[in-house]
């Protein structure tokens, strides 16, 4: 076939979404009729691999995770970019697919069958990836693909999340997780309390100290805590207490600048009351999503060319993201997008939205925008450059 130009390849793709409708509809559908928490999503893990295997695509299961995959078209390599599409599937504790990860998984393999059309259409080399990220919500499949390295050779990251409204630029903070022990000694509280050393009272000093410090929090920080154990019985004093701690933040900068001030706290309280303090992290670090501005003016421009509303920048700093890591590794966008309602995610209204037929306008209309930043990707080196350039100015800013 003559090489067609990209606007025909896009229309390709977009011609390849729309014929697969009802295969895209099957596969949310039953994602979110089966939700399944973090590590433990076997049923999407068979569901999705043997849907685009069947589609034409080359499939590595139980890729780094049980529940991680890989599914690629294509071969990388010098002039022949890399598209990675993130694919998510886990669900919430209890409220089932409250973050719409079963329209994730669906706009993924939208946008992959849209690329591989294109093409296989025009002759296009390069590769696209669907790849498989299990537990974004927990322990964040993304970094155990990066530690795997995975993305060595990626050019581009995309993947597109449920919300409720759409926006090119999300606003997705870092979170740290911390736990701390405080050890003090144990004593009656009623014969020898002078004999003790409390670890509740270093616990509730610690989380005062915290309390304190939100007056000098910059408006975009984020700290909130629980005390998970703070003693046995009344009449003993406690020997043990443990705080759970999450920070959030823009910028890793101001990450661990925030981190260190919650840490002060936590030693602080211990020194005043006795106790010995341990700190661990509890999970990985997600890091804040730094979006790529030149692929973000791409595939801006093809929601243009959609005729989709939408905005550059989400109003108010949101949650936080394994992709947020990926996005410090390659050019990346994670854009937000309305699916029918104003729930918002973690909801059970918002589980809701993610099962209901109004939602598919959207996720079709995603995944050819996707699709077509993709074969913007593949078509114009111009752009790959462009990328990796704004990729590291933008890393030396917010990183």
């Amino acid at each position: 076939t003559a090489l067609m130009n990209p606007q025909q390849l896009k229309d390709v793709a977009a011609a390849k979404i729309d014929e697969s409708r009802e295969l895209l509809l099957s596969v949310s559908s039953r994602l979110w009729q089966n939700p399944e928490l973090a590590l433990e999503e076997r049923m999407a893990h068979q569901l999705l691999t043997e849907t685009l295997e069947s589609s034409g695509f080359s499939v590595t299961r139980h890729f780094v995770l049980d529940t991680g995959f890989k599914a690629e078209f294509g071969s990388a390599g010098a002039g022949r970019p890399h598209i990675a599409v993130m694919c998510e599937f886990d669900a919430l504790p209890g409220i089932g697919h409250a973050c719409g990860h079963n329209l994730i998984a669906e706009v993924a393999v939208g946008a992959g069958l849209g690329i591989k059309a294109a093409m296989e259409a025009g002759g296009l080399a390069g590769r696209v990836t669907v790849l498989g990220t299990p537990a974004e919500e927990a322990q964040g499949g993304k970094i155990n693909m990066i530690n795997a390295g995975f993305f060595k050779d990626v050019d581009v990251a995309l993947m597109a999340h449920p919300d409720r409204m759409t926006t090119v630029h999300s606003a997705h903070l870092s979170l740290s997780s911390i736990e701390v022990i405080f050890t003090g000694k144990a004593s009656h509280a009623a014969g020898s309390p002078w004999e003790g050393l409390n670890a509740l009272d270093a616990a509730v000093t610690a989380y005062q100290s915290v309390s304190n410090l939100r007056q000098q929090m910059r408006p975009d920080w984020r700290v909130h805590g629980i005390v998970k154990e703070g003693g046995q019985r009344p009449n003993i004093i406690p020997e043990r207490a443990v705080l759970e701690y999450c920070t959030r933040a823009s910028t890793g900068g101001d990450s661990q600048l925030l981190l260190n001030k919650v840490k002060q706290c936590m030693h602080a309280a211990a020194m005043a009351t006795g106790c010995e303090c341990l700190i661990s992290e509890s999970e990985p670090e997600y890091k804040n999503v730094i979006p790529n501005r030149a692929l973000a003016g791409a595939y801006s421009a093809n929601l243009r060319a959609l005729g989709v509303e939408h905005t550059q920048l989400y109003p108010e700093p949101t949650g936080s993201t394994d992709m947020g890591n990926v996005s410090y590794e390659v050019p990346s966008i994670h854009p937000m997008f309305f699916i029918g309602g104003d729930a918002a995610t973690h909801s059970a209204g918002f589980a809701v939205l993610a099962g209901a037929a109004e939602a598919q306008r959207y996720v079709l209309e995603q995944a050819k925008a996707l699709a077509m930043t993709g074969i913007d990707v593949l078509t114009e080196p111009a752009l790959v450059q462009r990328c990796w350039e704004t990729f590291h100015e933008d890393l030396s800013i917010y990183g």
